[in-house]
């Protein structure tokens, strides 16, 4: 894990997300925390990364988000070499 986000302030920010109780919540908190521009890149993200989970092409990936080919090896290579975050959230999702 990236010992550089380790910080009270990052501990603070996750504490705040994950005492939001459902979607409605959770749209008040972010709308206020980031840019329109920054919640549609990480939305975008997450996207991309359930499209490489389900093995489509990055032409096609791109196509379907407007992701860069940037930004869809960027989320690859945290699929391939991450912190297997994207996959816990996308597991939970599917259970859910």
């Amino acid at each position: 894990m990236n010992k550089k986000i380790h910080t009270e302030a990052v501990d603070h920010l996750f504490d705040a997300i994950l005492c939001l109780n459902n979607k409605e919540e959770c749209y008040q908190f972010f709308e206020d925390l980031c840019t329109v521009k920054e919640l549609l890149s990480l939305s975008q993200r997450l996207e991309v990364a359930t499209m490489l989970k389900e093995d489509r092409t990055y032409l096609e990936i791109g196509e379907r988000t407007g992701a860069s080919t940037a930004t869809i090896s960027r989320v690859n290579r945290s699929l391939n070499y991450g912190e297997d975050g994207y996959d816990l959230v996308l597991r939970r999702l599917q259970e859910s």
